[in-house]
């Protein structure tokens, strides 16, 4: 036997008998190669984590995941308890009232006639379609509506509060809003306003302005980054399921510097880091700044989430069930 540590795991050749997802995972430790080994060192970080009944887990994606039909499978995963906070981006919030409103989205290509479909009024995102009017004109009116509700109740709100309000105004199965409405898991969209869920808002006031007596609705712009404060600050440890780049997965590591950094964090993304951009970048440059703890228990998986997240996902839930977690917040 070779005892060289660089030849420490041989390489398995698979037969055709992964029926069940337990075996594919065990599959992917053996095979050696290529993306598949990181899928399965993401599954035992994530078990690690979940087994450490102090740790509060954030969970970080992008917008785009939510056109897709991996919204129901986040919508699911917070219920079963396996989030305590969520960082996202504005696009989560438009696909997901739109969805909820009764927006249909369709397969599409990333090579069709752009010019075409605009013609048509369809918006592309990516290779998933969805008309005009099942899009901007579903958020408005949502949000508009549900503002002349709530600005009767106070005037001004915290995003993260405003959105458990809004979310307890949706009945749809699979929304985002409503699993973190009724599980009280925090959402936080440092960007809100780079969509149409904050040009709602805006558009809500600019109308309220204009009548007499209308009443408009102010964002507390801190309010959510004090309750960000207050977790981190009162948490055992922390760690991260961090899916794409952008703010998202930026504002988990830079809050989680001021706790001494990650003690479990997983990265899945398709960014390449030789731009020096943080959506490509990997965990280990994140220690150089304190938002990873040199002792974290890491894994990066350098794949399209929608591979990945319906093997990691239902592998999680059926190695662990259902988590109690304690609300991070009041």
């Amino acid at each position: 036997m070779d005892s060289s540590p660089f030849l420490s795991d041989e390489v398995v050749d698979l037969d055709v008998g992964i029926s069940v997802i337990d075996d594919l995972i065990e599959a992917y430790k053996r095979i050696g190669g290529f993306q598949g080994r990181y899928i399965a060192e993401a599954a035992e970080v994530l078990l690690s984590m979940y087994n450490n009944p102090g740790i509060t887990v954030f969970l970080s994606f992008t917008g785009n995941l939510i056109s897709t039909g991996l919204r129901g499978l986040i919508a699911k995963f917070i219920e079963r308890g396996f989030v305590d906070a969520i960082i996202t981006t504005a696009g989560t919030l438009d696909h997901d009232i739109a969805k909820s409103m009764g927006g249909k989205y369709y397969q599409s290509y990333f090579d069709v006639d752009d010019v075409e479909m605009s013609r048509v009024g369809i918006h592309r995102i990516g290779n998933v379609a969805v008309r005009k009017e099942h899009y901007g004109p579903l958020i408005e009116k949502f949000v508009h509506s549900s503002l002349e509700d709530l600005s009767r109740i106070k005037e001004e709100w915290g995003v993260r509060e405003l959105l458990w309000e809004l979310g307890r105004r949706i009945d749809d199965d699979y929304s985002i809003l409503r699993a973190v409405s009724r599980a009280k898991v925090p959402i936080y969209v440092p960007g809100f306003v780079d969509g149409a869920f904050g040009t709602a808002i805006l558009t809500y006031n600019e109308m309220q302005r204009t009548r007499t007596g209308g009443r408009q609705v102010r964002i507390d712009l801190l309010r959510d980054e004090h309750e960000l404060m207050d977790i981190v600050y009162s948490s055992k440890s922390l760690g991260a399921l961090i899916i794409g780049g952008g703010i998202s997965k930026h504002h988990v590591i830079w809050w989680s510097q001021f706790a001494g950094g990650l003690d479990y964090v997983v990265y899945i993304t398709m960014a390449v880091e030789w731009d020096g951009s943080l959506s490509g970048a990997r965990p280990k440059e994140a220690i150089t700044w304190g938002k990873v703890k040199p002792t974290a228990r890491q894994a990066f998986v350098l794949e399209d989430a929608t591979v990945v997240l319906p093997i990691l996902i239902p592998y999680i839930a059926k190695k662990i069930g259902f988590r109690n977690r304690a609300a991070v917040i009041g």
